[in-house]
């Protein structure tokens, strides 16, 4: 495959229409080709914005396009499994927003899925492209902070419509599988360059404490402590219900990194504190959602492994699934 990858999106979902399609028109190796909706006046809306190829009145419709290489879904958490896998199932490739799935069960029959017939998938974690993230995977490689002894990330945000999606517990709704997963994917994020410097942390979890505030089925907000071998202790939240706050802080046996809007595109700066000496990094503005699209048709055209792998988002689909185990 020498073409640019020709992107069909399967909804007209917010983070679609604002984020997602208009970063995949200024990408070097991607095309937005198709979209498909049931809602005639989102197919109008789509029109008047991006005016792709084709527009598509089915799921299905789409999924038969010829023309079209890879999907992106967007559609709610429930639905994630069965339209990644149909989508598979017609050879396209897959970038299927976080939380993949709703536990690992279903996250390795879409894996195998793929596998079978020979097409990527990856999770969204769009973060992962930003400037702000690359700045720390520098600082954790270069060993500024010594050993990572602990790691605390949050987001949550006052979600003020009660009808919300995202408050249906029979479409995958609640703060930790909406928000909750960055601080998980950020968590194992560090301690993988903590493992590769300092071999002996583990992976997963040695125990787990789980404080969850439901209602209606879903988590309003919810906040663990997680020990892992080694002696790293690690501490996330996630909510609905009060003033929103996206914040991390690494600390370690020689120094400190705060990290504001962590999982943000925005310019800012972190703070980096070692020993008595506090200064602050700057962050440039990233284009994250263009590279995230660019990265995976790169993975697609070199086949090769995108930057988030399935061994990644199996391992933190077994820890949600453990915490919300332990929610009971």
């Amino acid at each position: 495959m020498s073409h640019k990858i020709r992107w069909g999106v399967l909804g007209w979902a917010r983070i679609a229409r604002d984020h997602v399609i208009p970063a995949l028109t200024r990408t070097s190796n991607g095309v937005f080709h198709a979209l498909a909706s049931r809602d005639a006046a989102k197919l109008a809306a789509c029109r008047g914005q991006f005016n792709p190829p084709h527009l598509h009145s089915t799921y299905e419709e789409l999924l038969r396009n010829p023309e079209v290489d890879a999907i992106y879904n967007p559609l709610p958490n429930s639905l994630h499994k069965e339209w990644s896998i149909k989508a598979a199932e017609h050879g396209k490739h897959v970038l299927c927003e976080k939380p993949l799935a709703l536990n690992t069960a279903e996250a390795r029959e879409m894996f195998a899925a793929a596998r079978a017939n020979g097409v990527t998938l990856m999770e969204a974690f769009m973060y992962r492209y930003s400037s702000r993230t690359a700045a720390v995977r520098d600082l954790l490689r270069e060993g500024t902070l010594g050993d990572i002894r602990f790691i605390q990330s949050q987001f949550r945000f006052n979600l003020k419509w009660e009808n919300d999606v995202r408050r249906v517990a029979g479409l995958g709704g609640g703060s930790l599988y909406d928000v909750g997963v960055y601080p998980i994917s950020f968590i194992g994020m560090v301690l993988d360059e903590a493992r590769a410097a300092a071999p002996g942390t583990g992976p997963r979890p040695e125990s787990v404490v789980v404080q969850c505030v439901k209602e209606n089925g879903c988590d309003e907000l919810f906040s663990a402590l997680l020990r892992y071998p080694g002696g790293v202790v690690a501490a996330l939240h996630s909510g609905f219900n009060a003033q929103g706050r996206i914040f991390s802080e690494i600390i370690g046996t020689k120094g400190s990194l705060e990290i504001p809007q962590t999982f943000l595109g925005t310019a800012g700066s972190m703070v980096l504190t070692v020993g008595t000496e506090r200064r602050e990094i700057p962050v440039a503005e990233s284009d994250r959602y263009r590279l995230q699209a660019e990265d995976f048709a790169d993975a697609i055209l070199q086949k090769r492994a995108p930057l988030v792998t399935p061994e990644e988002t199996l391992r933190n689909l077994e820890l949600l699934d453990r915490l919300y185990a332990a929610a009971g």
